[in-house]
């Protein structure tokens, strides 16, 4: 399996600390938990009791997901993508204000370029009623492909069944076009469908994070839903 290195800034308005992890392996979430570059302490164990309101994570090449997770209910609290590095951005940083907990972990799911000619990775935060989850596919060029769970390979009718789907945020691998993403029922019809697009590759671009970022969502999901997402290769 591939590695590489990420690192974090985990900051409010008075204070920040830089969190890293040198040999993240791709492809997972055990194992990747970042750490404080001084002290090697997990967040949780750093920074009890603080708010913060931004992450800003960086990772070699490809494209990451994060969170902040409990490390005694396995719940986590905040999440999102990061960016490649050297490209870090302000304002895409912030969260919601979060007051850290002493159990808290940060950790990393990053994933690499694609290697195969015509594939590429894909990460999805999907926010329901239920719950959020991590999501990701290796579509070919030009062709939908379902979405599934990164912990337990479900799909999103499986994963989150009877819920309600309230948010979709999608991160391609560095250059990668999202041609379009939809939400399919059981029958094979198109229930909700939307454009992507490119995430920026230099500084000062709208949105580095993201290749899609849809909020406010109200859409039933029933078994046998699925996600599907359709890409092109930078």
């Amino acid at each position: 399996m591939t590695t590489q290195n990420v690192q974090a800034t985990v900051m409010n308005n008075r204070l920040g600390k830089i969190f890293t992890k040198s040999d993240a392996t791709d492809g997972q979430w055990d194992s990747n938990t970042l750490t404080d570059s001084l002290s090697s302490q997990q967040i949780g164990i750093l920074m009890p009791n603080t708010s913060i309101n931004r992450v800003q994570l960086q990772y070699t090449g490809g494209l990451s997901a994060w969170r902040i997770q409990n490390s005694a209910t396995l719940q986590f609290t905040r999440f999102g993508f990061g960016v490649k590095d050297g490209l870090a951005c302000w304002e895409s940083s912030a969260i919601a204000p979060y007051m850290i907990n002493p159990n808290d972990i940060l950790t990393v799911y990053p994933q690499p370029v694609n290697s195969a000619p015509n594939l590429t990775n894909v990460l999805a935060w999907v926010v329901t009623s239920k719950g959020v989850e991590l999501f990701s596919a290796s579509p070919v060029d030009a062709t939908a492909t379902a979405m599934n769970t990164v912990v337990n390979n479900q799909s999103l009718g499986d994963s989150m069944f009877n819920s309600t789907l309230q948010s979709i945020h999608i991160q391609c691998e560095d250059g990668a076009v999202l041609d379009s993403v939809e939400v399919i029922d059981n029958s094979g019809g198109t229930v909700w469908t939307a454009y992507g697009g490119v995430r920026g590759s230099t500084g000062g671009a709208m949105d580095l994070s993201y290749n899609l970022r849809v909020e406010g969502m109200a859409i039933p999901i029933g078994k046998g839903f699925s996600l599907k997402v359709t890409t092109t290769t930078g």
